[in-house]
Order: structure tokens, then sequence, then C-alpha cells
């Protein structure tokens, strides 16, 4: 058995690749759009690492114009990645306007999320950074 990937719904697959692709900086495998069907899936993975992806489902509008709502279940818990530079990673995200929630404060760990709100958990690899402002200093926003 081998894990492939974790698939979350979006609502606008545009904002999300913004999100994963340009803030979060993970590098997209692929994109298909399936017009019998009215989806559209794209895959990412972290920088050279494709083992782990995410696949991005975008369910078309209706006949109506409408795109499905999704609820946001604690149930579903969180996507997970280490990346080098915790504080660096979380400089990038809030220059792409995403809110910090949780933010690394241990200089090890952050929590951000999609324009889907899903929760996404930062880890900084290997060690923890010493701790740095403006994040020991920064409140929690929200939840995570």
């Amino acid at each position: 058995m081998k894990y492939l990937h974790t698939m979350v719904r979006v609502t606008d697959i545009e904002a999300s690749l913004k999100f994963y692709r340009d803030a979060l900086g993970m590098e997209m495998l692929s994109r298909r759009d399936n017009e019998g069907g009215r989806y559209t899936l794209v895959f990412l993975c972290a920088p050279g690492d494709n083992t782990a992806q995410i696949e991005l489902t975008y369910n078309w509008p209706g006949a109506d114009g409408q795109a499905e709502q999704y609820g946001g279940g604690r149930n579903f818990g969180h996507v997970a990645y280490a990346v080098d530079d915790i504080y660096a990673t979380c400089r990038r995200l809030m220059e792409h306007g995403v809110t910090i929630n949780r933010p690394p404060r241990d200089g090890r760990m952050a929590f951000v999320r999609s324009p889907d709100n899903i929760s996404v958990e930062l880890l900084q690899a290997g060690g923890a950074k010493a701790p740095a402002e403006p994040w020991t200093s920064m409140p929690n926003v929200g939840v995570w």
C-alpha cells in the first residue's frame, strides 16, 4: 500500500491555485478540465516531492449558475507540510494576503487556511528555529 493524495473540494480553482501554488509554493503536476463531467482536477505537490500530493477538485457551477457550497467539518483536520524556513514561508504567505492563524511563535509550527477554509499546518523541517519577532508577539487569529 502507498499513500497517493488527499482530495479537497474547492469553490474557486483560481483562488485556490493562488494560495497553494503561488503563496504556499507548491508545484502543479497536472490539471484536467473535464467538460463532460463538469469538473476540474488539479494535482499539486511540495517542490521536488511528488510522492505526497494534494488534489484540488472543482465542481463547475450547475445549470442555475450556482457553485456548490461545502461546509467545513472539524473531522477533516488539516494537511501538513514540512518547510525549510517557517519564518520565510509565513512571510511569503502574508505577502500574498494570507492570514497566519497560528503564528510560528515557537519557531516550529504555524497554521493557515486556504480560500476554502482548509486548515494547513506548516512545520519547520529539522529542529525549531530560535523564537523571533514579529512572530513571538503575534496573536492567534480565528481558528485553525
